[in-house]
């Protein structure tokens, strides 16, 4: 038997702070698209950037939902393609530790690490051209 398929996926990020992971996220162009309760303080919010999604939830969701405590240290690493990296570091560096300096990565790419209000680590990256090679946004 052939299971349907998938007719969408985006990752949650468990938040402390959802108001302020929702600030991050729209420093790098998410929007907010959906926000639940609608007044006062969400305990959800869904965002997109293009055809990206991804949706910021309070933290207490998994032991409530599924009883299952959040672990210690980084939960996922969010990639998020800029047309800067240098840019976005500079303006976001006030807001977020930077874990490292953008550098050029062997494959063709520029890569800098920030982390997210709850610690998690972003990686921005920024396509290169290598010798003889076109770059190509995503």
């Amino acid at each position: 038997m052939v299971l349907p398929m998938a007719h969408g996926a985006f990752p949650i990020v468990f938040a402390t702070r959802v108001c302020a992971t929702v600030a991050f996220y729209e420093q790098l162009g998410f929007e907010s698209h959906f926000r639940f309760p609608a007044e006062g303080e969400p305990g959800y919010v869904g965002m997109r950037r293009g055809t990206a999604e991804l949706g910021v939830v309070d933290a207490g969701w998994p032991a409530d939902q599924y009883g299952r405590p959040l672990g210690n240290g980084p939960r996922f690493e969010m990639f998020v393609y800029v047309d800067d990296v240098h840019q976005v570091v500079t303006r976001l560096g006030a807001l977020a530790p930077i874990l490292r300096e953008p550098a050029d990565m062997p494959w063709g790419e520029r890569i800098a690490y920030l982390c997210d209000p709850d610690d998690n680590p972003v990686a921005l990256a920024t396509p290169i051209a290598r010798s003889g090679e076109a770059t190509t946004v995503r």
